[in-house]
């Protein structure tokens, strides 16, 4: 049986089909030629990450398909419901990726506090000649240590995050309709863990009391946070996207970043990706990555052997 990772898979994954007896093709097929390909090739599997789009046009024209395989948690790209209804398998892997996701929310949080992103940026044009001028503009920062996180989203990924901001010192408030209460294992390097028992906030009242917020939710048919929202925010709170675009309306993001309502903010995801809009990439007050929440080796490497051990369990 043949398995097309058209947006690519780790050499762990590979090594780990192949042993089953898999052939694992990873050409990257444009989209538009992916039907006469997999129909070509009579692949049996299609591997895809955010780049390749599953709709019904393939689910329809591609007999040979008998499963579909997204590696990483959101699955917008693959019409899901259809797919099944069609008799395909669907997976993906939800639990590789969140660490990678949650240390990326710090990085960006770290890097806010600090102005590493201006800092970053100004360093290369005026470090050699406006040293004590940037000394001075990036000299009021603060510490995340003592600080509120609200996070938005209490998935594996929300979690993950609220490991990590335990680890730092800061205290975790969360809101999630769907988990009213959680217990939360910070694990150490040397076997130590310690639980912390969290309850569900409303979401009005975390947007009140948090110094930052992250958001970890899937992609909505609206704004989970608005104008309203946003005002609701304590002043200079600062608010961290790595989930999907369109979760936050970045017109009035700016607007709060520009009236100095919002410190700064940390975008991995955009609404009008993958070409940004320019107010968001020129703004001085967003720390930017190109959608590079799973992007980390280790989570590759786990988002492979997840996808590999799912395939060889459903099609052998």
């Amino acid at each position: 049986m043949k398995i097309l990772a058209n947006d690519g898979i780790s050499q762990s994954g590979i090594a780990a089909l192949e042993k089953e007896g898999f052939e694992v093709l990873t050409t990257t097929v444009a989209q538009e030629q992916l039907i006469s390909y997999i129909n070509e090739h009579k692949i049996t599997g299609l591997l895809v990450r955010s780049a390749t789009k599953v709709r019904t046009d393939i689910i329809d024209n591609c007999p040979s398909l008998k499963l579909i395989g997204r590696g990483g948690v959101g699955m917008d790209n693959i019409d899901v419901a259809y797919a099944k209804e069609k008799g395909l398998h669907v997976i993906n892997t939800p639990a590789a990726s969140s660490a990678s996701v949650g240390e990326l929310v710090f990085a960006h949080l770290f890097g806010g506090v600090r102005f590493l992103y201006d800092a970053n940026r100004n360093m290369p044009l005026e470090g050699d000649s406006k040293f004590k001028e940037l000394k001075k503009a990036y000299a009021k920062g603060t510490e995340l240590r003592g600080k509120t996180l609200g996070i938005i989203g209490f998935g594996r990924i929300g979690q993950a995050t609220a490991k990590i901001a335990l680890g730092v010192g800061m205290k975790v408030i969360y809101t999630d309709p769907n988990i009213s209460e959680a217990t939360v294992a910070v694990s150490f390097f040397d076997g130590q863990s310690v639980s912390f028992n969290l309850k569900s906030t409303p979401k009005e009242a975390l947007l009140k009391e948090a110094d930052f917020v992250t958001v970890h939710i899937p992609a909505q048919k609206e704004y989970v946070i608005g104008k309203a929202e946003l005002e609701l925010m304590k002043p200079g709170a600062a608010i961290v996207n790595a989930a999907r675009g369109g979760v936050i309306d970045e017109v009035a993001l700016v607007a709060a970043l520009d009236d100095k309502k919002l410190s700064f903010a940390g975008l991995d995801v955009f609404e009008s990706e993958p070409t940004p809009e320019i107010k968001i990439l020129m703004n001085p007050n967003i720390s930017l990555t190109p959608h590079i929440g799973a992007a980390t080796g280790e989570a590759q490497d786990r988002i492979g052997m997840e996808l590999a051990s799912q395939i060889i369990a459903l099609l052998k």
